[in-house]
């Protein structure tokens, strides 16, 4: 007995059509004028950088050499700033508390030393050396030093009202 062969129907696609160079161009330049006053209508006043850009650039700065903020008599930080991140060191005595605020900014947390406590979306997290916090832009938030702490802070991008000294919040 002899077996038919079976054919496969294919459909065939139509090539993607290429949009024009021009059309690429608008599209991209309407979608960040969008973003920018989405963030514009959510930031903090002078949490966005205005002006140029700092410059990318090769550096090594020991944090011996970056002078250290006092904020008040519990709170105390240095940072650097890239061209789309800034780190933080944060130095916070037993007791202080950084009160509620949001901003634009992603920000990642990494205990260095001690223990802070986070009162975030509606949970308590008790955030311990060694261990990472991440939270998303616009996200309102407050801490407090469980005991003597250093954390690393990482933002994204980098917090304009710090570098201006506009952070009355933490003053």
């Amino acid at each position: 007995m002899k077996m038919k062969k079976k054919t496969l129907k294919t459909t065939a696609r139509r090539p993607a059509r290429k949009r024009s160079a021009r059309k690429t161009t608008v599209a991209k330049i309407a979608k960040a004028t969008k973003a920018t006053r989405q963030a514009s209508k959510v930031a903090l006043k002078a949490t966005v950088l205005k002006g140029k850009p700092v410059k990318a650039e090769l550096r090594h700065i020991p944090w011996s050499s970056v002078e250290v903020e006092a904020l008040n008599p519990l709170l105390g930080r240095h940072f650097v700033v890239g061209q789309n991140v800034m780190l933080a060191r944060v130095l916070l005595k037993k007791g202080c508390i950084v009160p509620e605020h949001s901003h634009h900014n992603e920000q990642i947390t990494y205990i260095l030393e001690g223990a802070l406590k986070f009162w975030i979306d509606g949970q308590e997290i008790v955030v311990n050396a060694g261990e990472v916090l991440t939270i998303p832009p616009n996200m309102p938030h407050r801490a407090e030093a469980l005991v003597d702490t250093v954390d690393l802070d990482i933002f994204s991008p980098p917090r304009a009202d710090w570098m201006n000294k506009t952070d009355d919040y933490l003053r």
